[in-house]
């Protein structure tokens, strides 16, 4: 089998009908969106819920990259001192996240800069892979395939010399902005280019398939082209808040992920194929969020009841482990800034209302588990 080689500049080209077909899923999906931008704006755990859907956003991706690790593992591995490599991944993959989120917010566009600050946050310490050049453009050819054999490849992304040009033609793309490049896009009558203006969702889509294309890393492309699918979505205004996470869905069809990536590059590039699949995604994420959302919420609520007219710290509390749903009595101070002791009130009195679970046999450095809502997330 011969390697496909490298990738057309943007912007892609589909068919006049493609096009019809992309834009009515886009219109169902859209829909779909503003009813989970108004349950977002109404919900009571509207903060903590993005930090929890960060956390699985995080644990999805660094699994679509082959490693097993669970929220059981998260839990495993929160009072050990030595993390498993693949758990310190889940950990940078949040921060890494939580890093482009604020800079998003703040007003910054998807530059070369944002992508390189991203990367090395990512690619920190103890985890696996190349971390020698962390937030560094490659500068030598790299392949994707079955071994470390080039010969063996089933694709060769473009030459090192010339991620510069490719990645300053994406980044003109992703921010609505015409780049010289543009220009020399061939179209027939009944085609149609996806160019700057195009929809936010299909160019978000567009978008993370180039990046992951262009291969501009020797590691960690996966993890940050699946990032700059949030950052996309909050640049163009798709979604008022960070959520939009596709890497759950991704995961469950991780071989169709790669075959419709793999379509786009070389000659004869399938974007039709690919943004096809990718709304498909988006459109059942979107689904799943709502009913995850709301069913958060209903929990959150009932906890509120359980506990009643009890401490303002108790609910407090309630609501921080809906951000991080296993906790320890160190961690909650930090967060409520009350001493260790009180939090470790407050969590006893959690779990003896049964919201709650530690490890009885330990008597210090518990961990404390919102199981109900871990479940809500399987």
């Amino acid at each position: 089998m011969v390697a496909i080689q490298g990738i057309k500049l943007l912007p892609p080209v589909v068919t006049t009908q493609q096009a019809l077909t992309l834009y009515k899923k886009v219109a169902v999906i859209k829909s779909k969106i503003g009813r989970l931008n108004s349950e977002l704006e109404h919900s009571i755990v509207d903060s903590h819920l993005i930090q929890l859907l960060a956390l699985n956003e995080s644990v999805q991706s660094t699994r679509i990259e082959g490693t097993q690790v669970t929220f059981a593992d998260m839990i495993d591995d929160e009072d050990k001192k030595k993390k498993r490599s693949e758990v310190i991944e889940v950990d940078n993959y949040r921060h890494a996240l939580s890093l482009g989120i604020d800079l998003i917010s703040a007003g910054n566009p998807i530059s070369t800069r944002l992508i390189q600050q991203i990367h090395e946050t990512l690619m920190a310490g103890g985890t696996r892979g190349t971390t020698s050049a962390r937030g560094e453009y490659r500068k030598i050819q790299n392949f994707i395939g079955p071994d470390n054999k080039i010969e063996h490849a089933t694709y060769i992304p473009v030459a090192a010399n010339e991620i510069a040009n490719y990645m300053a033609n994406l980044e003109f793309f992703i921010n609505g902005e015409h780049h010289r490049t543009f220009d020399n896009v061939i179209v027939s009558d009944n085609e149609i280019v996806l160019d700057e203006a195009t929809d936010p969702l299909i160019k978000t889509a567009i978008l993370h398939a180039q990046f992951e294309s262009i291969h501009p890393f020797l590691d960690g492309n996966g993890r940050v082209g699946r990032m700059l699918i949030v950052f996309s979505t909050m640049l163009d205004g798709l979604v008022d808040k960070p959520v939009f996470f596709v890497s759950e869905e991704l995961e469950k069809e991780r071989l169709r992920y790669y075959n419709f990536l793999n379509g786009i590059r070389g000659n004869n590039a399938d974007w039709f194929g690919w943004i096809n699949f990718f709304l498909d995604v988006s459109d059942r994420m979107t689904d799943s969020l709502l009913n995850k959302l709301i069913a958060i919420t209903k929990l959150s609520q009932d906890g509120l009841e359980i506990i009643g007219d009890r401490k303002e710290t108790l609910k407090k509390a309630w609501f921080v482990t809906f951000g991080q749903p296993w906790i320890s009595a160190k961690h909650l101070s930090d967060v409520l800034a009350v001493t260790p002791a009180t939090a470790r009130v407050a969590l006893n009195e959690l779990e003896k209302l049964k919201l709650v679970e530690s490890d009885v046999t330990k008597k210090r450095n518990k961990i404390y588990v919102n199981f109900s809502l871990l479940r809500l997330m399987q």
